[in-house]
């Protein structure tokens, strides 16, 4: 199931903001990217991950923009005198002048080791804080997920109850496909000429038509997955999965409706059937 979260902090020296991206997929599939100076909280960054979201492919970042006076690098002015000395003796063996102003001498600034990055420690107030704003972000992709499940829970109700009409379509047409085999079978005993047959070998193949095109069963678990799938729906826990193999059910009872109508109007409510089911085959994965 998609969603996104996202919180933005401002702490004395730096603004921190805390995305999350969810997308569908079958398990949990979690990418974290943080700042180094968070390296050693990945962990407990994962764990609270883990215990909001129990599937999707999710992406955790966490971004820091620095709002404070001081810069996070400084210049090492030993490396930078030493440099500059070397500079001003080749300068004096070979002639040329030496560098005289800052806009000469700036060069000396893309030398290696002459920036150095000032390491930061993790302040536990810090961590405080942007972990509420991680938990925030969470309950935010989370409510995205709540609302996006209502919609999929009356999509799927609109789509089982579509079944459900098309099942009771069904009906009319079973009297009449058997009454209509009766018929041609008689007509073509006619047209052969074959008017003295044998009546009882007559009705056993009726019967065997009848007994191979009888639906009930096929229709009695039908609706008893529909009435399944939508009790399934209404339960609190996660049945993104459970919902799938009803799915599959129902979709292997009107396989075999379709497989035994033996009449084209019979045959059109079954392809009906198997354009919701579909629709809800499209949506299934958003299910946790």
């Amino acid at each position: 199931m998609t969603g996104f979260g996202k919180v933005t902090i401002e702490l004395p020296t730096k603004k921190v903001t805390v995305e999350v991206k969810a997308l569908n997929s079958k398990q949990l599939d979690l990418s974290v990217r943080i700042p180094s100076v968070y390296k050693e909280k990945e962990m407990e960054i994962r764990s609270m991950t883990m215990k909001a979201l129990t599937r999707g492919k999710v992406d955790l970042s966490v971004f820091i923009e620095n709002i404070g006076k001081h810069s996070t690098s400084v210049i090492n002015q030993e490396i930078v005198m030493d440099y500059y000395d070397q500079l001003k003796a080749l300068s004096e063996r070979m002639g040329l002048p030496v560098p005289a102003n800052w806009g000469e001498a700036k060069s000396l600034l893309r030398f290696p080791d002459v920036m150095m990055a000032q390491r930061e420690e993790l302040d536990e107030e810090e961590w405080g804080a942007i972990k509420q704003a991680l938990t925030d972000a969470l309950a935010k992709l989370v409510e995205f997920r709540v609302q996006e499940g209502e919609m999929l829970r009356k999509l799927f109700v609109e789509k089982i109850k579509a079944i459900g009409q098309y099942l009771v379509e069904v009906e009319p047409f079973e009297t009449q496909r058997v009454e209509k085999i009766k018929t041609r079978i008689l007509d073509n005993l006619e047209r052969i000429g074959l008017k003295d047959y044998d009546k009882n070998r007559f009705e056993q193949e009726m019967i065997y038509y009848i007994e191979k095109l009888d639906v009930n069963e096929e229709k009695t678990r039908l609706d008893n997955h529909l009435k399944y799938f939508i009790s399934t729906v209404d339960e609190e826990s996660a049945q993104g999965k459970k919902l799938g193999f009803i799915v599959q059910e129902m979709g292997r009872e009107i396989n075999t409706l379709g497989s035994k109508s033996n009449q084209a109007e019979m045959q059109r409510v079954v392809v009906k059937m198997k354009d919701e089911l579909e629709q809800i085959k499209e949506q299934i994965l958003n299910v946790l």
